[in-house]
């Protein structure tokens, strides 16, 4: 090869088209399964790596872990600071609890008119199972060293002092929640109480400063960006053992745990 096939000429009066990084957010967020931190982190790192003009979320997450949340929105936040990096939500048919809390790590959401979002509380739910092996003549032999090993064991019949315990730690993490939301959406939310656990669908979630704008992924950002802006798309892999049908049962079991998830939200 000659060295004047070797050099790469580069025309000065061409302006290089501008590139978005687009990441799916699809799913349950948890630990081990559907959207987590471990899962997202090389995808993430790849997204803002590339230097794109700007990183496109496309959500659709009915929410799940505070901690997986939290972690994936701070990935997302350090990525886009120290690369100088714009990050546009986009969300489909629902981004709410922790869907949302990772919309809002993005300095721009928007919304399709239907979408629902919000859902900013924390809950706690179980089975109460006491009097069910009561009936059948089971007994129940707890034995712990310290006084709130069996807290809210679905076994026994529940105690005031457990819920009361149980509520404090809820109380924390919804505190965690809403200092996130207001941190990141400041001034855009209206001046009444957002963090009840209430939904919006569209337009509504705009008024009251949850979202920036109607809109959808490549129309918004070609207007931003041009007409011949590029779309580089980063997407979750399947385990082996998923895409080999190895693990049939734990998928199974998810895909039930994400459809009820989902159907909270009418979806």
């Amino acid at each position: 090869m000659s060295y004047v096939q070797s050099m790469k000429f580069k025309n000065p009066f061409r302006r290089d088209r501008k590139t978005v990084s687009v990441v799916r957010l699809n799913g349950m967020i948890a630990t081990g399964r559907g959207l987590n931190d471990a899962g997202l982190a090389p995808l993430l790192e790849k997204a803002f790596a590339k230097k794109p003009s700007a990183v496109a979320l496309v959500i659709n997450s009915p929410g799940g872990s505070p901690v997986q949340s939290s972690l994936i929105g701070a990935r997302i936040r350090r990525l886009a600071d120290e690369n100088n990096t714009p990050v546009y939500a986009f969300i489909e048919d629902v981004a709410a609890s922790g869907g949302y809390w990772l919309a809002v790590s993005a300095d721009e959401i928007y919304l399709d008119a239907s979408s629902v979002v919000g859902s900013i509380g924390v809950v706690s739910a179980g089975f109460g199972l006491d009097q069910l092996i009561n009936k059948h003549g089971i007994e129940r032999r707890v034995h712990t060293a310290g006084t709130s090993k069996s807290m809210l064991d679905p076994f026994q019949p529940q105690k005031d002092e457990d819920v009361v315990r149980l509520k404090g730690l809820l109380d924390g993490i919804h505190q965690t929640f809403k200092d996130h939301i207001t941190e990141r959406r400041g001034l855009k939310l209206v001046d009444r109480d957002l963090f009840t656990g209430e939904i919006w669908v569209g337009q509504k979630g705009i008024d009251d400063g949850l979202a920036d704008g109607i809109g959808h992924l490549v129309p918004t950002l070609k207007n931003k960006f041009g007409g011949k802006v590029r779309f580089r798309a980063y997407g979750q892999k399947k385990s082996i053992l998923s895409r080999f049908g190895m693990n049939m049962l734990g998928d199974l079991t998810h895909s039930i745990e994400e459809r009820a998830a989902f159907a909270r939200f009418g979806m």
